[in-house]
């Protein structure tokens, strides 16, 4: 029997997250390990300036005061006794993960976490609506999450699927999007009339064309995306290069 670790950012309580874990059921035991609360745009922090509190809430529903990486190590550690599992799985996350916005996700986040264990790893959010239905997103999660464990995924590779509101028209093999991005910073005071900020959404401009994922999710399909860990630009080796040579040349100088 496989064993699937669940995560999500939404909090241990958000519907997304025990509508995926119903899905996934039919697999394997399915080991739920959430934050406490909200801990969205969170990205892949650890929690190392206080300690953490696992709590029960039910038969393999666990919750951690931290963010979904943390849920990922305590519950490996904790609930696994160092076993690991044969899944992670990040979601269903209430609005789309697509683009730039995987730096900053705390769903992407968790499974992140998991890849860097060495365990195969998904990460699956449903775009943004006045209402979520799980149905098709969960139903997703479950066909990509029953595809990894029969047959595994590349190493440090996660794959991050993103579903459409209402029912999909189909699927989409995708490249992460570029946007520019800027963000509206709030400046208030409090009653004592000493300032605080506010981070807002601003400007948001995506690039045009391509096979995507923010056009996939737009035109209704269903996204699927490989992310890997590897944040060196190879293409741009050998450029760096010329400008390391000159800059110790310059150094030199100096």
């Amino acid at each position: 029997m496989s064993t699937i670790l669940l995560t999500n950012d939404d909090g241990v309580e958000s519907e997304g997250i025990h509508a995926l874990a119903a899905a996934l059921r039919p697999f394997g035991r399915v080991i739920v390990c959430a934050p406490v609360g909200e801990a969205s745009a969170i990205g892949h922090a650890l929690t190392l300036a206080r300690p953490l509190r696992l709590r029960d809430v039910g038969p393999d529903v666990h919750a951690v005061d931290g963010t979904p990486a943390d849920c990922v190590n305590i519950a490996v550690a904790a609930v696994l006794g160092g076993r690991l599992p044969d899944l992670v799985i990040s979601g269903i996350n209430k609005g789309w993960n697509v683009g730039d916005d995987v730096t900053y996700s705390g769903t992407i986040g968790g499974a992140l976490e998991g890849l860097l264990m060495g365990v195969p790893a998904v990460a699956v959010s449903m775009q943004r609506g006045a209402v979520y239905d799980f149905t098709h997103a969960a139903a997703a999660g479950a066909s990509v999450a029953g595809e990894v464990l029969a047959h595994g995924l590349p190493p440090r590779v996660l794959l991050n699927v993103n579903v459409p509101q209402g029912i999909p028209t189909g699927w989409a093999t995708t490249v992460q999007a570029a946007r520019t991005h800027t963000t509206n910073v709030l400046r208030r005071d409090d009653p004592w009339g000493r300032p605080y900020f506010w981070l807002d959404e601003g400007r948001m401009e995506w690039a045009a064309g391509g096979d995507t994922d923010y056009e996939a999710v737009r035109a209704g399909l269903i996204s699927v995306t490989p992310l890997h860990a590897d944040l060196t630009a190879h293409a741009a080796v050998a450029g760096t290069a010329a400008l390391v040579a000159r800059a110790s040349v310059r150094g030199q100088a100096l």
